[in-house]
Formats: structure tokens, C-alpha cells, sequence
């Protein structure tokens, strides 16, 4: 059954379970990712493989935690060549949109005569990567997060990922780590994986950041941890909006809805139009396509529906855009007439796709941008993934002895008002 809201006769109740889709629950992980997370700290490589064993049902040994450079090599060999050859393209378009967001690595300006002021801008030191699979194989990811991360520089960058069935890493994950050059690849998910590198084991090494998206004990175990470890933008569980109006083309509307509906049963996917009489199309059209789909997908797509997702039927094409931006998605699609009139009123959202042909399923592997997001409305202050994530920037000045004498009262002066004597005497005992 398909949620069909009519946003202004809502409780608050009920707009406020909407906004916070997934993340209304995340609170229940939090015990858990506490108690696994300091087991891991305490026991290291035994908890991980503990946890392991006990969450994803694969029995690991210690000397099997780290991917070896023999199941990469077996890995690029296994792949089918079309999936090899489109992995290499996304590979190239995403290098090329991240290296264009490369600062400069130094400048510097003249604030007043005698002073100089600038930054250096320099790669953080290492950098974790978590890629998910509980639902899938996700090598789209390790290259939104690979990429970037090797385009800003990170010398040490390390991957952690859930092992499949067999207890190994999937091939398409391998292959893009390949082409992005990096070696060090862990079997580990979950809590235990947000700690392992929080703390550092006796396989896994201590990192000072995490980032990718997670479930919810992962997104938990960040929070638990995020006194220990830079754990990056907020990515929980998917959520878009698709926002249309009555010129909307119905099919259209309703295969882009349902993409991020299928990523899981905690997924938000809305579609907000003051229309009803697209609402109504759309409907049957989504029925034919679940036929389509596997049992898994289907399943997802309609829990998702009936929960988190679903219509929101507003009064106004305006009214529909203050919900967007209420909403702050992590994905969104404007599929109005005319697109590109609305984009300047969308101010929250992680990514803003515009027209018929440009589904969420191109950004999220291949156009170029990032598709690593915010969610659960932290696209009101965070962005989307980039080399900012991986840089950092050191502030530089330089006066020279002309320029001190001139700036030296206002220093002091300052310096006194706040009741600083050390700062106020390093200028005026200076001569």
C-alpha cells in the first residue's frame, strides 16, 4: 500500500516522522554500536572476527581479514569485460569532475601594506573508506570515495567492506580499487569496522577519519565514535525526492521514483507534486514495474512505500518546493516544466538533478559529481563528498617589520580588551 499524504492535513506528528524518515530510529543502535565498539577496543582482531562471525555470518580467520594482492590480480581477470569497461568509464568521468575542484595548493594576498596572508593547502594523512554491501555490491561507492581521496593526495588510504558469502570481497569492488591504486582492503563491516579503524587493531590499522555510507548499526557506530575518529558527512539510509508538476510525463516520474526506493526497506523515496491527477497515473505504472523486478527489490520498493515513502501531495508548485527544502534531500529530481526555473528557489538538498533525461541512476554511477550525500536533513549544512573532504587547509601570515609597527597598537589594544597580558606585551615589548 502506497502512502498518499496530503501534507497540509497532516498531524505534526506525522510531518515529523516524514522529515526524519530512517534516522527517527537510529537511537536503537546506539547500545549495541556502544558495547560491540569498546569490545573491539578492548580485544581487537578477536572482537572483529567475533562480531563478524556473529553479524554477517561469515567465519574469518585473522590472516584472511586483509585482501591480497593475488585475489585483486584474480579478481580483474574473473569480471566480465562489460562490466569491467563500464566501471573504467565511470572511473574517468568522476576523475575528471573531482580534479576540477582542486584548489590552489598555495596563496597569498596583501591584507594591508607590510602584511601577508594566504593558506597552504595539504592532503589529511590517511583516510578510511567504508563501502557497504548488505543489499548489493557497491563499487559505484568506492570510487565516489577512492577517487577523490587519491586526486587530493591521501598517501594511506584504507578500505574497509563487509566480505560476501564466501567470505571474500566482491570482484567489481576489487577492480575499482585497482584502477584507483589502492592496496589495503579489509573483509570488516559494521560496528566492528567503524572501531577497528577508530582504534586500531591488531590487523587494522587506527585511521584518523571514516567516510561512506553505512546502515544503520554503522551510521550508530560513527556517532558512538566520533570523539575517536573524523567520521565524515552524515550518510545514512537512501532517501530522494522527485518533484513534479501536471506537466510532469507520468512514466517518467514513476521509474525515477522508484530508484532509490529498491536500495532497502529503510530507504525514503518521495514524489511531491501538488498534481493529483499525475499521483493518480503514476500509481498503476509503478504496479506494472514491480512486476519487473525481483522478489528482493519488490519488497524493498513497497516497505519503503508504505513507511518512509510515498506521495506527498502539496497545494502549489511553491508549496512543493518549501517541503524540498523542509525536507533537505539527499538525492532530488525536478521534473517540472521548467527546470531550470526552479533550481534557484531549491536551497537544501545533496545533489539537484534537472530534466526528463537525467535520472538519479546517472549521478549515482557515472556522470562525474559525486553521489556520496547527506541525509536525514543534513543537507542543510553539509555537502556532498569531495577532494575538501580530503585536504585540509593551514592559514599563513608574514609581516614585515614596517607592517608590524603599523598594526602593533591595534593588537594590543584588543589584546587588553580581552584581558590577555602575554599577548598584549609580545607586541609591545617587541622593540
Amino acid at each position: 500500500m502506497v502512502n498518499i499524504l496530503k501534507w497540509n492535513e497532516l498531524s505534526d506528528e506525522k510531518k515529523s516522522f516524514v522529515l526524519k524518515r530512517a534516522e527517527i530510529d537510529i537511537t536503537e543502535y546506539m547500545k549495541t554500536a556502544t558495547e560491540v565498539a569498546f569490545d573491539v577496543k578492548e580485544n581487537g582482531d578477536n572482537a572483529v572476527l567475533k562480531y563478524t562471525e556473529k553479524f554477517d555470518r561469515i567465519k574469518l580467520t585473522k590472516d584472511r581479514m586483509k585482501v591480497t594482492p593475488e585475489e585483486v590480480e584474480a579478481a580483474y581477470q574473473r569480471l566480465p569485460k562489460e562490466t569491467l569497461d563500464a566501471i573504467t568509464y565511470a572511473y574517468g568521468n568522476i576523475k575528471k569532475f573531482h580534479s576540477e575542484q582542486m584548489p590552489e595548493k598555495m596563496w597569498f594576498t596583501d591584507v594591508d601594506e607590510g602584511i601577508m596572508a594566504g593558506e597552504k593547502v595539504t592532503p589529511i594523512v590517511d583516510v578510511c573508506l567504508y563501502v557497504p554491501r548488505g543489499k548489493g555490491s557497491f563499487p559505484s561507492v568506492l570510487l565516489m570515495l577512492g577517487v577523490p581521496a587519491a586526486v587530493a593526495g591521501v598517501k594511506k588510504i584504507v578500505v574497509v567492506t563487509p566480505p560476501n558469502e564466501k567470505g571474500e570481497v566482491d570482484d567489481a569492488i576489487l577492480v575499482a580499487a585497482k584502477l584507483i591504486g589502492i592496496t589495503e582492503i579489509y573483509k570488516v563491516g559494521g560496528i566492528q569496522a567503524v572501531a577497528s579503524v577508530a582504534f586500531g587493531t591488531e590487523t587494522i590499522p587506527k585511521c584518523h577519519k571514516i567516510i561512506g555510507p553505512g546502515n544503520a548499526y554503522a551510521t550508530a557506530a560513527k556517532r558512538v565514535l566520533a570523539s575517536y575518529i573524523d567520521a565524515g558527512l552524515p550518510a545514512g539510509p537512501s532517501e530522494s525526492i522527485i518533484l513534479c508538476d501536471e506537466h510532469t510525463a507520468p512514466h517518467k516520474a514513476a521509474l525515477d521514483w522508484m530508484i532509490e526506493a529498491e536500495h532497502g526497506p529503510d530507504s525514503a523515496a518521495l514524489l511531491v507534486t501538488h498534481s493529483k491527477e499525475l499521483a493518480e497515473q503514476v500509481l498503476p505504472i509503478v504496479e506494472k514495474q514491480l512486476t519487473k523486478l525481483s522478489d528482493k527489490r519488490r519488497e524493498f520498493i513497497n516497505t519503503n512505500f508504505s513507511t518512509y515513502g510515498g506521495i506527498i501531495l502539496t497545494d502549489s508548485l511553491e508549496e512543493s518546493i518549501d517541503f524540498v527544502n523542509e525536507y533537505a534531500p539527499e538525492h532530488m529530481e525536478i521534473l517540472t516544466e521548467k527546470p531550470f526555473d526552479i533550481l534557484p528557489k531549491i536551497e537544501n538538498a545533496g545533489e539537484i538533478l534537472l530534466g526528463e533525461w537525467t535520472p538519479i541512476t546517472l549521478c549515482n554511477f557515472l556522470m562525474g559529481p559525486n553521489a556520496i550525500l547527506p541525509t536525514g536533513q543534513f543537507a542543510k549544512t553539509y555537502s556532498s563528498v569531495s577532494v575538501n573532504d580530503f585536504l585540509k587547509r593551514s592559514s599563513i601570515g608574514y609581516v614585515t617589520h614596517e607592517g608590524f609597527r603599523k598594526v602593533k597598537h591595534n593588537a594590543a589594544v584588543i589584546a587588553k580588551t580581552e584581558g590577555f597580558e602575554t599577548h598584549a606585551l609580545a607586541v609591545l615589548d617587541r622593540e
